[in-house]
């Protein structure tokens, strides 16, 4: 019991504060990546918002999140689809401040492939963007992220889990996805840790491919009988990125409101 007693008093103060820190979220423009940015920010890292095509939105965000802290979010515009292109987006964090302490693995692509009309670009465009993209970024960041000690959230999704109509594919690389997690966790510790998210229902397709009646259907499928909300996803990337979490690698959290169960 005097060891047990010594050890709690000499455990470091756990706080959800991430002054100091630089992370890079992909596909932050809008949406939960934005949410995630804005938050992480909030807590004290500076932020490099990637982005693909959401130009705009993008230099909005980075805008409005410099006029709260000088010199405290960057801009990258870029597609996501070779290693090269990852390796850049992770030098230009680098450049930017000297340092990268967060990776959040955000930016997806999802849309159907029903089978007859699955071809080798929307398999290499939701491959790409679900998985390689990814796998690319640890990879191009992970030595810097080791002398950081620093952390990877991959944003999954539960349909890594639940078969989705008409879908296969991104189903299939989301899975892949998960796999990814848990391998990079073993293969990067102890210095980086690595999770993922699997959200259900946050926010519906931009779209409008799912009708009013599919959304009701989903919802009625919900324990808690309504959507999440980005800022659920936030906090938990959040929390997943601070010395809070230090212990927990190589876990895939769903944030479903029950749906898996």
């Amino acid at each position: 019991m005097k060891w047990c007693q010594q050890a709690v008093n000499n455990m470091p103060e756990i706080t959800a504060s991430l002054q100091g820190k630089v992370a890079l979220v992909t596909g932050a423009a809008k949406r939960l990546g934005a949410a995630t940015a804005s938050l992480l920010h909030h807590r004290g890292a500076n932020v490099l918002i990637h982005y693909h095509t959401s130009e705009f939105a993008a230099m909005e965000l980075v805008d409005k999140l410099n006029a709260i802290r000088a010199d405290s979010a960057g801009l990258i515009g870029t597609e996501l689809g070779t290693r090269e292109q990852c390796e850049h987006c992770v030098a230009r964090a680098l450049e930017k401040w000297n340092r990268l302490d967060i990776v959040i693995n955000n930016a997806s692509r999802f849309f159907p492939t029903p089978i007859g009309d699955i071809d080798d670009s929307t398999v290499a465009q939701l491959m790409q963007s679900n998985f390689t993209a990814p796998l690319f970024i640890a990879q191009a960041a992970f030595q810097e992220l080791s002398l950081r000690h620093g952390a990877i959230v991959n944003m999954a999704d539960i349909h890594a889990y639940k078969a989705y109509e008409n879908h296969s594919v991104y189903c299939a690389a989301k899975a892949a996805l998960v796999m990814l997690t848990q391998s990079l966790a073993m293969e990067l510790a102890p210095h980086v840790r690595v999770n993922a998210i699997a959200p259900g229902a946050i926010l519906w397709p931009e779209d409008g491919s799912m009708s009013e009646e599919q959304q009701q259907q989903n919802l009625n499928n919900i324990p808690l009988r309504r959507c999440g909300t980005p800022d659920d996803i936030a906090e938990l990337v959040a929390y997943l990125c601070s010395s809070a979490s230090g212990y927990v690698t190589g876990e895939i959290i769903k944030v479903d409101g029950g749906r898996s169960l």
